[in-house]
């Protein structure tokens, strides 16, 4: 079977999600796109910045948002590295993303796939385009070594 290499943004949202466990964070990372370039990267900051919403998808929101001078980010793609949480797919659905990539899922906090799955809610605003498992096993992986490191 051959084994395709990951797409770029991915393998940034992997990098950031290294960057967070190196900082003692979750290693979870984000990365927004707008034709086809980077423009905002973020990974996990919670506890660095002892602010619970600092959450990789919601940090790269803000900072795309800044980048382009606008809180709509219709057109953008979020590339993350696990399934957002309820807070995070609120955002999303407030940025307009227009489609959300996420390598990992998360059983016990997601909120795409799993739990409150956000986006399939009537009341919900917008719904963006969903793509899961790319990178799956390297995100995964750099979940479980930096809980198993901590028990």
């Amino acid at each position: 079977m051959t084994r395709w290499p990951l797409p770029r943004p991915m393998q940034a949202a992997l990098d950031q999600a290294r960057a967070a466990a190196a900082a003692g964070e979750v290693p979870i990372g984000a990365v927004l796109v707008k034709d086809g370039e980077v423009i905002a990267l973020a990974h996990n900051a919670p506890r660095g910045t002892c602010d619970p919403t600092a959450h990789a998808e919601v940090l790269a929101i803000r900072a795309a948002a800044a980048t382009l001078g606008q809180e709509r980010l219709e057109g953008c793609d979020l590339w993350v590295t696990l399934e957002p949480c309820a807070m995070c797919a609120g955002a999303i659905v407030h940025a307009r993303i227009a489609r959300v990539y996420y390598a990992a899922s998360d059983p016990k906090g997601g909120a795409v796939e799993h739990g409150a799955r956000v986006f399939e809610q009537p009341t919900c605003l917008h719904r963006p385009e969903v793509y899961a498992g790319m990178g799956e096993g390297e995100a995964a992986e750099l979940l479980q070594a930096f809980f198993r490191a901590r028990r």
